[in-house]
């Protein structure tokens, strides 16, 4: 699959007005609007009714991230006010899992806000309330060039996620411009939210409710939980116009065993609860495309990795039969990686044929994704959306789009 020519970033913009940015999630999660796109053609549904939309026998594919409070405040003695986003773990482990049920000190790197005034070493405290009991957070700079910083607390009978949950804030997209209220802890969450780890939500997952879920499984829809611990890269705008210098964030993913052999078992469509199950399950793909061509057993599928020469591409199933063998003689039940894998317009699909998605921001890495699912007809179907006055970006409306379904 090579590039036969980069997409050009003036090629995916489109005019998004500042009032169809939706700034606060509607009350009731099922009632957005939801566009149905498949051959060229859009209707417009409610989402929920989203089951009927879908055939049997399919299978949708959720990101089950939880959302972090990840900004963390504190204040110096001299006033100045100092806050931590944490990003990705270092130690006790670069496991997100791991450091989050850490009850030790755990070191992140961090995006640090006011840096020039917190001194290398330089201890800062805060107080949280848990219950009855009192907490005192710790933070020291450890390495002011990677913004490495260290976090301990005392007492230790809570673990690491436990004391974020407490005294974080949650992290809003830039994008929409206001601090995060009380009721964002709950909304900017999905309902199977159960790994904690991600610093976004897998904004397409916020629509489902439990109703939602039971109507798909009445009709035979199985669903399937992956987690891929969404990064605040996903944020990040383009800045070069040869689109493929854009430097991709990696996000760490998790798949059990039984994520695989489903898969495999799966002959009818696979269903992309949002970009990031997307990626996760591209990813998949290609890491058993490495197991078979000798290339790696490291799980890290880096940026351009599906648009290299191969001799051959697999199938889907012989693709994910060599990870299950792979994870079989390695005696493993988990199997977790990351990924770095950059999807735009060329890309062949190897795993999913169907996508539910909000809509997201002008010349995004995620228009990109879209651009490529759709065959190249993301234009027409946004310009369907902002007609139709749909709600944009993170908290706003949904889609259910289809590269090839599968009747």
């Amino acid at each position: 699959m090579r590039i036969e020519s980069a997409p050009k970033l003036q090629d995916y913009y489109y005019e998004l007005p500042e009032e169809f940015i939706a700034k606060y999630p509607l009350e009731h999660r099922d009632k957005s609007k939801l566009l149905h796109y498949e051959n060229g053609t859009v209707l417009h549904e409610k989402f929920s009714n989203i089951a009927g939309l879908i055939p049997e026998n399919s299978q949708l594919v959720f990101n089950n991230t939880k959302v972090i409070p990840a900004r963390l405040h504190f204040q110096k003695a001299t006033g100045a006010k100092i806050e931590i986003f944490l990003l990705n773990p270092i130690l006790p482990s670069s496991l997100i899992q791991q450091s989050m049920e850490s009850t030790g000190p755990v070191t992140w790197k961090c995006m640090i806000g006011n840096l020039k005034r917190w001194k290398e070493n330089e201890l800062l405290t805060s107080q949280i309330h848990i219950g009855s009991l009192t907490y005192n957070l710790e933070a020291k700079l450890i390495d002011r060039e990677n913004r490495a910083v260290e976090l301990n607390w005392n007492p230790k009978n809570k673990s690491f996620a436990s004391i974020v949950e407490a005294s974080g804030e949650v992290p809003l997209p830039p994008y929409l411009n206001r601090a995060a209220e009380e009721g964002d802890k709950l909304r900017y969450q999905t309902v199977y939210s159960d790994k904690e780890g991600a610093v976004a939500a897998p904004t397409a997952g916020l629509h489902f409710t439990d109703k939602t879920l039971t109507d798909l499984t009445s009709k035979g829809i199985s669903l399937e939980y992956l987690t891929l611990h969404t990064g605040a890269g996903t944020f990040q705008p383009i800045k070069h116009d040869n689109v493929i210098e854009h430097p991709m964030h990696s996000e760490q993913m998790v798949f059990s065993k039984q994520n695989i052999l489903n898969l495999i078992a799966t002959k009818g469509n696979i269903i992309a609860v949002g970009t990031t199950s997307m990626r996760s399950l591209e990813s998949l793909y290609w890491f058993g495309v490495n197991l078979l061509n000798g290339n790696t057993d490291v799980f890290h599928i880096e940026k351009l990795a599906p648009y290299q020469e191969y001799p051959s591409l697999p199938g889907k199933t012989e693709s994910l039969t060599a990870i299950l063998n792979w994870m079989q003689q390695n005696e493993l039940d988990h199997l977790t990686g990351t990924t770095e894998i950059f999807i735009f317009p060329g890309y062949k699909f190897k795993l999913c044929n169907g996508l539910v998605t909000n809509f997201h921001q002008p010349g995004s890495t995620l228009i990109l994704l879209v651009a490529a699912f759709t065959h190249g007809n993301w234009k027409e179907i946004y310009k369907e959306a902002i007609n139709n006055n749909y709600r944009f970006l993170s908290y706003g409306d949904s889609s259910l789009l289809w590269n090839e379904k599968l009747t």
